[in-house]
């Protein structure tokens, strides 16, 4: 019920929008007419280039998305639609010679050009509903390359043969051939009008029909060509209303083909846009889950040592780089006695509080089971000292009975630091002595931060205690 309420909303949206897209259309043909009474001979050549570069478009985009994945071969029909639509323009611009000249002459072909023109919408609309039934069935594709050669190569015969007939229909042939126009007096003759016109109208309804209810508007694509379908049954409907083929109706009728496929265009860049968009997405998903720790979302050992080398290359006293490394007091024995799950939940917890300790340019990092190391960047030792005491004193204050964030237990941790102002030593001797300063901190006592510095000529430890640490 929640499916035909949303395909019933989906309709009716359709449909708003057609009719607020089509009068709007109406209203910039009319004020088009009005801002020149004299219609100037190269638009109407004008528009039908511009509408054979845009079928031509059309056909290259669905070409190269079936490129991409074969499986959608209703994309073949449409391409092949638009490619013959395309073709038989070509036939439309040469009837029309002396446009091309800026001037009109009695030269003009008036029924080449209505045949082309019934020939290409017949075609389009037969190759349409090819098209959505193929979509209807996605199996057909699947059923292994000689039914798929076997369909595409149907696509194509009928394609050409279309072609055929509407180039052996027009003066081209003296022995096939039909009369849609007066070439003398310019209008349309009954058969063009009683019959032809109807069977396009019928043609084009048919093809909406199926369209709505076999793809139920499912994509922007879909809603694109609906509208496309739209506008070419409003094109026939504009040239029963004129009985001169070379009257307002032509011109608006092709502004409408225009239009629509413009439209199509559109929604194929947004669906490019929209797969781009897609791809970046799962591209910077994966980098991610590439450098983070799977269970703190924390970066791994392996980038916070990479950013480290990065970040030493250009340190010095100006811009010194502090590294804490800290580790987590008994932790083996909460594991032992609450189980590896509430380990996790410590281990999370943990996680959290450093990285809301850090600014966004420095780095937070999972570097061993419940051993984390922070990347200060800019950051003196006695800088560094702060952060690291106030990471260690809200992990030691935190109520776990009451907290939100239930622990098995009170924790605390050990953190030992060391300041980098050169590029003297490597990444990894940098975290060495921040190692050694945090085992410092676990033999005086555990819960407390100690800082590295260099010994004095008569120390014999390389280590000395923080104020707070001792």
């Amino acid at each position: 019920m929640t499916d035909k309420k949303y395909g019933l909303q989906r309709y009716f949206l359709f449909f708003a929008i057609c009719f607020i897209v089509i009068t709007l259309l109406e209203l910039a043909f009319k004020s088009m007419i009005h801002a020149g009474q004299d219609l100037p001979p190269l638009l109407f050549p004008a528009m039908t280039i511009f509408l054979l570069i845009f079928h031509i478009m059309v056909a290259g985009f669905m070409v190269m998305k079936y490129l991409c994945d074969k499986q959608h071969l209703y994309l073949m029909a449409i391409a092949c639609a638009f490619t013959g639509s395309a073709v038989m323009m070509l036939g439309t611009l040469s009837s029309f010679p002396d446009w091309f000249l800026c001037h009109t002459t009695a030269l003009v072909n008036y029924n080449d050009a209505i045949i082309f023109f019934t020939f290409r919408n017949i075609m389009m609309a037969v190759l349409f509903i090819v098209s959505i039934v193929l979509f209807r069935q996605p199996k057909w594709a699947a059923r292994g390359a000689l039914f798929h050669t076997f369909i595409l190569s149907g696509i194509i015969t009928f394609t050409l043969l279309m072609l055929l007939l509407a180039y052996l229909y027009s003066s081209y042939n003296p022995i096939l051939s039909v009369s849609l126009v007066d070439n003398e007096t310019h209008t349309f003759t009954p058969l063009w009008n009683d019959f032809f016109s109807w069977v396009l109208i019928a043609t084009w309804s048919l093809t909406l029909v199926l369209l709505l209810r076999v793809t139920r508007l499912c994509s922007t694509f879909w809603f694109s060509g609906a509208f496309f379908c739209t506008c070419y049954i409003l094109t026939m409907i504009f040239l029963l209303s004129d009985h001169n083929s070379d009257g307002l109706a032509w011109y608006q009728a092709r502004f409408f083909e225009t239009s629509s496929t413009l439209f199509i265009i559109f929604t194929l860049l947004y669906d490019i846009f929209h797969l781009y968009q897609d791809s970046q997405n799962k591209y910077l998903d994966s980098y991610q889950n590439a450098i983070r720790d799977p269970l703190t979302r924390l970066h791994n050992r392996s980038y916070f040592y990479d950013t480290l080398v990065k970040n030493l290359a250009v340190a010095s006293p100006m811009q010194p780089v502090s590294v804490i490394v800290s580790d987590l007091d008994r932790f083996k024995r909460i594991n032992d006695t609450y189980g590896h799950l509430q380990g996790d939940k410590v281990i999370q917890f943990v996680a959290t509080v450093l990285q809301d300790a850090v600014h966004i340019d420095d780095i937070a990092a999972r570097i061993g089971g419940e051993e984390f190391a922070l990347l200060l960047v800019n950051t003196p030792a006695q800088n560094a000292l702060i952060v690291a005491e106030r990471i260690r004193q809200t992990i030691a204050q935190h109520d776990a009975a009451s907290s939100q964030q239930q622990l098995p237990e009170a924790i605390t941790i050990s953190m030992g630091v060391y300041t980098a102002t050169s590029d003297a030593l490597t990444a990894e001797a940098c975290v060495e002595r921040a190692d050694k300063a945090m085992y410092q901190a676990k033999q005086t006592g555990r819960n407390r931060v100690v800082v590295w510095e260099e010994p004095r000529p008569s120390q014999g430890s390389a280590i000395n205690l923080s104020p707070e640490a001792q």
